[in-house]
């Protein structure tokens, strides 16, 4: 299976690399310009300035100048559509249509019109479907790169997603660092007098248990002792 996307006659070349951009972050990389509006586009400093990193995309990419040279070795089509055809190929939403598609193992290209006139009749009609993307009804212009971006998503999640990888957690402080802390916390609160050394009971237990339960890492140990400090600097002071 393969993944290819085609830009039928693109005009605008900031359009081009942030496409290029779109496909690298869903990792997909096979870009094919039929009849660009310039030949050196995949050059231009705007298209790579828009590539924004997905400089590799661009330079992999290749410009043709027939739709049959875009679909060579293609066993599936989609064409995308603002509006149904009344004839051509059936028209799906992405989400629907692209879950079989991946099952059956096809070689698949996306094909995406120029930003002036979107795509034409005939080259619709050479497609296996018509893909139109769910948008609010009073307003369905998409730009160009943003089309693409949803169809690359959409298909990526189709083929099984990417898996997150975990954030990873705040580092918890070790015990000794907890214990350091509780004694420095002992002393001040003897020096205010909320705690008294001859009868202390389970205050100091329980406040272990309390930050075991808490896990607080080197940096929150660090502020307690600075606030246990701050506490005894002001038992010391006289009072007025």
């Amino acid at each position: 299976m393969s993944t290819r996307f085609v830009l039928v006659q693109p005009s605008h070349a900031g359009n081009i690399g942030a496409a290029a951009r779109a496909l690298k972050v869903m990792g997909f990389d096979d870009l094919v310009l039929v009849k660009p509006r310039w030949d050196d586009v995949l050059t231009r400093d705007e298209t790579i300035e828009r590539a924004s990193g997905a400089v590799d995309v661009l330079r992999k990419a290749r410009a043709v100048d027939t739709l049959d040279e875009a679909l060579e070795g293609i066993t599936h089509a989609c064409a995308t559509v603002m509006t149904p055809r009344d004839f051509g190929p059936p028209t799906f939403a992405p989400r629907d249509h692209f879950p079989g598609v991946a099952r059956a193992g096809h070689h698949v290209a996306f094909l995406f019109g120029s930003e002036r006139y979107g795509m034409r009749n005939e080259d619709v009609y050479r497609c296996h479907a018509a893909l139109r993307i769910p948008v609010a009804p009073d307003y369905g212009s998409l730009n160009l790169a943003a089309a693409i971006q949803v169809i690359a998503y959409e298909w990526r999640m189709a083929l099984g997603g990417f898996e997150l990888a975990p954030a990873p957690g705040p580092q918890a402080a070790d015990a000794a660092a907890v214990a350091g802390m509780l004694q420095h916390w002992e002393q001040a609160l003897v020096d205010i007098g909320f705690l008294d050394p001859a009868a202390p009971k389970k205050l100091m237990p329980r406040l272990n248990q309390l930050f075991n339960r808490a896990q607080p890492t080197p940096e929150e140990i660090h502020i307690l002792r600075g606030v246990a400090k701050a506490m005894a600097e002001a038992a010391r002071k006289p009072k007025p």
